[in-house]
């Protein structure tokens, strides 16, 4: 039984605030381009006919969806997200679609999962390695229930290294961003969004802490003008 800390919790508690809410402000506050930025990553997996792919930190199903539309019929894909009230949104955007029979919801945190090793062709985690109190235990996870060859494919905001596209992005993230969600939901959970993104560490730190997990063969891809990050790693054969 995992027990999280109580960061964690608050976190926890967080996004059950917000899930009612959270897919009108993603669409609203990223212009849509999240949806972009999900087809790449997912695009990064390759998965063969009759695979089982693991999509952490689910949230309402957005990449698992993606995952869906992405691979043959016979793919099976499980959602998994520490967050009951994010699960429940989750599920009904699910069976409202043509994969429901294809996806799988799990209630469990990313540093603790109750799958058995080596059981995914692939892991993915879309804006949500952030948000996981002990990383490097979260990724250890990940590596651990892949197949050896299993790739994980890890979406993530980043900051910008243009110094007048920073600027801009920051201004956007630490004032135009809090501002509108604190109007359609939570505004405390909208200034945690860019304080953790200032947080988190750069391109090559994160991959130092990928490798430390065990993952090899490591890149990653920045996406509009590096706002958001692509990193790919496998489990080793």
């Amino acid at each position: 039984m995992f027990n999280l800390s109580e960061k964690g919790r608050g976190i926890r508690e967080m996004f059950d605030t917000i899930a009612p809410r959270y897919d009108l402000l993603n669409r609203l506050l990223s212009l849509g381009i999240d949806r972009r930025w999900r087809k790449f990553a997912v695009s990064q997996l390759q998965i063969s006919e009759h695979g089982k792919v693991l999509d952490v930190a689910t949230g309402t199903g957005d990449v698992a969806l993606e995952i869906a539309s992405q691979t043959a019929d016979s793919v099976t894909i499980v959602g998994e997200d520490f967050t009951q009230g994010m699960l429940l949104q989750g599920r009904v955007k699910i069976d409202q679609s043509a994969f429901a029979h294809r996806i799988q919801l799990v209630n469990a945190p990313c540093e603790s999962m109750p799958h058995p090793g080596e059981l995914f062709d692939g892991v993915t985690i879309a804006f949500g390695i952030r948000n996981v109190v002990d990383r490097l235990a979260g990724l250890k996870e990940m590596r651990r229930v892949l197949k050896p060859g299993g790739r994980a494919v890890i979406l993530e905001f980043s900051n910008p290294k243009n110094q007048f596209f920073k600027q801009l992005y920051y201004f956007y993230f630490r004032r135009v961003l809090p501002f509108i969600g604190g109007l359609i939901s939570k505004r405390s959970a909208y200034q945690y969004l860019p304080d953790s993104v200032l947080e988190f560490p750069d391109q090559e730190a994160f991959k130092g802490v990928m490798a430390e997990a065990g993952l090899v063969r490591l890149r990653h891809f920045d996406l509009t003008f590096g706002i958001a990050t692509v990193y790919v790693g496998e489990r080793p054969e």
